[in-house]
């Protein structure tokens, strides 16, 4: 490039000398003055349209020349660029890059090998580091690779790794978390405005921060390690405007399956996807997290929502560091526009074997299935299992199949013992799932989402028929390359357990 930046030319002449740029990284790090800087920080950037702000300096931000969107302005920031264009190859500092264990060695050994054994992080406390596909399994390449993060995480202190050491049982061991999206999310990890990159698909997750968060592989991860900058391209924006009230029977997965089946698997590929409007600002976070999660099932390079009041209330207590939220200028200009009247939406699933094989529900009622699977970083969150236990409670009645409970995380786990049920006279989600004959929740990890060993819980080691609440249902993604997966809600799920075939909530939701 014949104007290539003065941060592409540093870093592209620090590559040949590895060592030296790691070692001359920044490490910067925005912390807060306190509780009282962090509420007048709150009071001033809580809007969801693009806010009054002050003058900044060109050299953090730029001066605005040319209307952009949210991911266009966080890329802009972290490039230190005053406007950026679709297409433009940019150098961005990375605020937060995410590893875990199936990649996470690979990552660590390219690091050491284009950096040098002896060569230490960019910044080891803007490392994260957290085991969580292959955790609880006996095969010993698996459990080698929790070694490998434990090692390196050692040898380098850092700061953010969630160990795991007693797989008998995951209580005994306060650091770990579980699964790596949500993990990073009840952490404090996630923040408007910041660039997140992590060594796994489903890192979009974490775009309902309002911040550009993809995944990356283990040659970029390696690299980012070393220096703390990365090479992207400015992906164009798709927005997606859904408005309307949300039905009691619907979820942000119906949304987000709605949205793939529209525009298929490739219909977004490498670029952004904003979700904005009056549905949109009623999600929770939870919600939202599932939204933008499946944002890469459509071929999106990122997913984006809004920061807002919701975003921050979330995040209180959570991080120290201090955050500034971007949004979409007035005018703007995005790839196309998409818009949806949630309140007339019905229930879907994604029939085999594609995440865009896009059916309702209430079509596929003669669909036998043979079990159940809650889970995953899509749909094993808090606020899913208690969505799960709300169609159960309501019928009243004991599932049909197996029915396979995996939290995300520890903090989830807890939730589904600890939290009553809305409705439900006090009530647990556990309580409520043992009484309709589910399996008793497992340890939080990835579970079965990704097959994993053959050991792994609630695998698919048969050429089963299974309605799951994770994200992907290609042939062998859980288990037996046979086997049949219909993606559908928490909602849909629970009423397909009970009743042995795929059923639309609605028969048990008023």
């Amino acid at each position: 490039m014949a104007s290539i930046s003065a941060a592409a030319k540093a870093t592209s002449a620090a590559f040949a000398h590895k060592k030296e740029l790691a070692a001359a990284a920044p490490q910067q790090q925005r912390l807060s003055a306190g509780a009282s800087s962090r509420r007048a920080r709150a009071g001033r950037v809580r809007a969801v349209a693009t806010p009054t702000r002050a003058p900044r300096s060109p050299a953090s931000t730029g001066s605005v020349k040319s209307p952009m969107t949210t991911t266009e302005k966080i890329l802009a920031r972290a490039s230190e660029r005053a406007s950026l264009e679709p297409g433009e190859n940019v150098w961005v500092d990375v605020d937060v890059l995410m590893t875990h264990d199936v990649c996470g060695p690979g990552t660590i050994g390219i690091f050491k090998q284009e950096f040098g054994e002896d060569a230490k992080v960019w910044d080891r406390e803007k490392v994260v580091i957290i085991p969580d596909h292959y955790i609880f399994t006996s095969d010993e390449r698996a459990n080698r690779n929790v070694d490998i993060l434990r090692d390196f995480c050692e040898e380098q202190k850092i700061k953010y790794f969630y160990d795991i050491k007693d797989l008998s049982d995951f209580r005994a061991n306060p650091d770990y978390k579980g699964v790596c999206h949500i993990a990073l999310a009840q952490e404090g990890h996630c923040r408007p405005g910041e660039v997140l990159l992590g060594t796994d698909s489903h890192t979009c997750n974490a775009g309902a921060f309002g911040q550009f968060a993809t995944g990356i592989g283990n040659t970029d991860a390696g690299f980012v390690m070393g220096t703390g900058k990365a090479l992207l391209k400015v992906p164009p924006t798709i927005r997606f405007v859904l408005d309307g009230e949300m039905p009691p029977y619907l979820l942000a997965k119906d949304l987000i399956l709605q949205i793939i089946g529209e525009i298929s698997v490739s219909g977004a590929t490498y670029r952004s996807m904003e979700f904005v409007g009056s549905t949109i600002e009623s999600l929770t976070m939870e919600e939202r997290m599932t939204l933008c999660n499946m944002v890469i099932e459509a071929g999106g390079k990122n997913g984006v929502v809004p920061a807002d009041e919701t975003t921050f209330k979330y995040l209180e207590g959570k991080t120290l560091v201090e955050y500034e939220p971007v949004y979409s200028d007035a005018q703007a200009r995005f790839y196309s526009d998409y818009r949806f009247d949630v309140s007339k939406l019905e229930p879907v699933v994604a029939k085999p074997h594609s995440p865009d094989n896009r059916a309702l529900a209430r079509e596929c009622k003669d669909v036998k299935i043979d079990r159940v699977y809650i889970g995953s970083c899509t749909g094993g969150k808090t606020e899913d299992f208690i969505a799960a236990a709300k169609v159960f409670l309501a019928s009243g009645k004991k599932v049909k199949v197996p029915t396979f409970l995996v939290p995300a995380t520890q903090k989830v786990w807890m939730d589904v013992y600890s939290l009553p049920v809305p409705g439900s006279g006090g009530k647990t989600c556990s309580q409520i799932f043992e009484e309709a004959g589910c399996d008793t929740p497992a340890s939080p990890n990835c579970g079965a989402c990704l097959g994993g060993p053959r050991d792994t819980y609630a695998r698919m080691n048969e050429p089963t028929v299974c309605v799951s609440t994770t994200n992907r249902n290609f042939p062998g993604r859980m288990g037996h390359k046979e086997g049949q997966i219909y993606l559908a809600s928490p909602f849909t799920a629970a009423a397909s357990a009970l009743t042995g075939y795929v059923t639309d909530p609605r028969d048990f939701l008023s």
